[in-house]
């Protein structure tokens, strides 16, 4: 099927606010290329369930296409018009399923070796588009926190190698209640201004209380979830009916009230976010320094906040993947050591998504060994490669960097 023979009702499956957005610039949808269209559909069909962020960037996008001319439209398309397409992925409804024609397009771009003419394109675009949308200013200079290593006595390497040559590195922090304090800190961030989705704070055990003004998100508290999923992915396996491919595209049709979620408004577009962490994350289902650190990346990715809080707490030793996929909690055994090696990693991993954000020159990050009185800081008028012997608690080092 061609753009051009788009017609409303064929985004009746769609839900409200993404079929009302489609219908709306159905029009402009007609006069894109396929593989624009359907990749801007494979987005817009979780209009309803996306951040604000992601919302505004889809609403720019069409925005900006809708202000236009047809001249200044063909010359913006040029670039997706010249590449051929199989005419079995034009003859897919790709209205229904954009997802899965993105899968197949990815692959026979390859093929046919267009990738390469695919993303200068698109490359191409993103800037034209980007250029042309304003970018809102946070509300608050970014804060992002990482804490790593509950239960280890005396790490076994030397800490925050990749973030040190950065930031300060504090060695005389009092640890005592310092977690409390970190998470109160949030908390006087979201009461101070107030976002929906703008403050983060992602458990990968028990989260303390944050408040309803903070999206709080805990390993603990979606066991439940985890067992459902990790149920049905073994049911896969064990069918003998299909490899990976098959399991991955399981798991992407599952809703969040197939496994018992049933949020709506802001809960809902939570529910969606949590069970994709799930479903398009690997290993966050078994192991909880996986699931904080993709939390966090996709938070961050997705959500932009101004607040995030990471606390990595100890995983479960790696055992056969049979085992892992039962999901059985008897006999599990915690790795704090090597948890501590991952979070480490994770918490650099974590700064450098933050510093991708708009006016990251203005944001600081702050990562702490849990109970211990070192940490590392990094963010503006901060000395690079130097160290602090100021004694405070974690509340006075906030106040120090901010």
């Amino acid at each position: 099927m061609l753009p051009s023979h788009l017609r409303a009702e064929q985004f009746r499956d769609y839900p409200p606010e993404a079929k009302e957005l489609a219908v709306t610039h159905i029009e402009l949808l007609r006069q894109m290329p396929t593989i624009l269209v359907a990749s801007l559909l494979r987005e817009a069909i979780g209009y309803d369930w996306k951040f604000p962020a992601e919302r505004r960037e889809i609403d720019g996008q069409l925005s900006y296409c809708a202000s236009l001319s047809p001249e200044q439209l063909r010359a913006l398309f040029a670039g997706f018009v010249q590449i051929r397409l199989d005419p079995k992925l034009e003859d897919m409804d790709w209205v229904k399923e954009p997802m899965l024609f993105s899968q197949r397009l990815t692959a026979y771009l390859w093929s046919s070796h267009q990738i390469d003419a695919f993303r200068t394109a698109a490359t191409e675009y993103a800037e034209k588009v980007s250029q042309a949308t304003p970018i809102d200013e946070p509300k608050m200079p970014r804060l992002g926190i990482a804490v790593i290593g509950q239960g280890v006595e005396k790490a076994g390497f030397p800490l925050f190698r990749k973030l040190r040559p950065y930031g300060v590195r504090f060695t005389q922090v009092d640890p005592e209640n310092g977690l409390q304090f970190l998470v109160d800190a949030v908390k006087a961030r979201a009461a101070a201004q107030p976002v929906p989705f703008g403050h983060w704070y992602i458990d990968g055990g028990a989260a303390l209380a944050a408040g309803p003004q903070v999206t709080t998100i805990s390993y603990e508290a979606l066991q439940p979830v985890r067992n459902q999923l990790l149920k049905r992915m073994q049911e896969v396996i064990q069918s003998g009916s299909g490899g990976p491919e098959l399991l991955e595209a399981k798991l992407a049709t599952i809703s969040p009230e197939e496994l018992g979620m049933l949020g709506a408004g802001n809960d809902g577009v939570l529910d969606h976010f949590e069970v994709s962490l799930f479903t398009q994350g690997s290993g966050t289902q078994i192991f909880s320094t996986t699931f904080v650190m993709w939390a966090a990346r996709e938070a961050l990715r997705r959500a932009e906040p101004v607040t995030l809080l990471a606390h990595f707490t100890p995983r479960q030793r790696q055992r056969p993947m049979n085992e892992l996929i039962e999901g059985k909690s008897a006999g599990v055994q915690l790795d704090p050591e090597g948890s501590l090696l991952d979070a480490d990693m994770a918490a650099y991993y974590t700064w450098l998504d933050q510093q991708r954000l708009s006016h990251a020159d203005e944001a600081t990050f702050l990562v702490w060994f849990e109970g211990h009185n070192e940490a590392v800081a990094v963010g503006p008028g901060l000395p690079r490669g130097t160290q602090s012997g100021n004694a405070g608690n974690l509340r006075q080092v906030l106040k120090w960097i901010s």
